[in-house]
């Protein structure tokens, strides 16, 4: 493959990847991606248990779990009237492993 071949595969991957991108760029994101990994529980977080261990209020983590929803990163589960929110482990995240490795191979193919 030659190196713009190459290089049109990267700039489709980066397009595939802008809202996973968008979405993890933000550090409040980051911090409640943080306490959604870091938790034991399998079965997902409520919101007022992400607002505790993040020190946010409740509508800014609201506002932020839908950001990460509407990109596929974290998925929610409903139980009757409750939420809960976990890390989607097939997720869009797999779109930037394949970007980082095609950068990779670009930049050993090419430097």
């Amino acid at each position: 493959m030659n190196k713009q071949d190459q290089l049109n595969i990267i700039k489709e991957d980066f397009i595939n990847c802008q809202k996973v991108l968008l979405a993890i760029g933000d550090e409040t994101r980051q911090s409640i991606l943080l306490v959604l990994m870091g938790t034991d529980c399998h079965t997902g977080l409520r919101v007022g248990e992400i607002t505790e261990q993040t020190h946010l209020s409740r509508p800014a983590v609201s506002h932020h779990l839908k950001v990460l929803r509407d990109s596929g990163v974290i998925l929610m589960r409903k139980e009757g009237t409750k939420n809960f929110y976990y890390i989607n482990v097939r997720t869009e995240l797999g779109l930037l492993r394949t970007l980082i490795l095609n950068i990779d191979k670009f930049m050993k193919n090419f430097y």
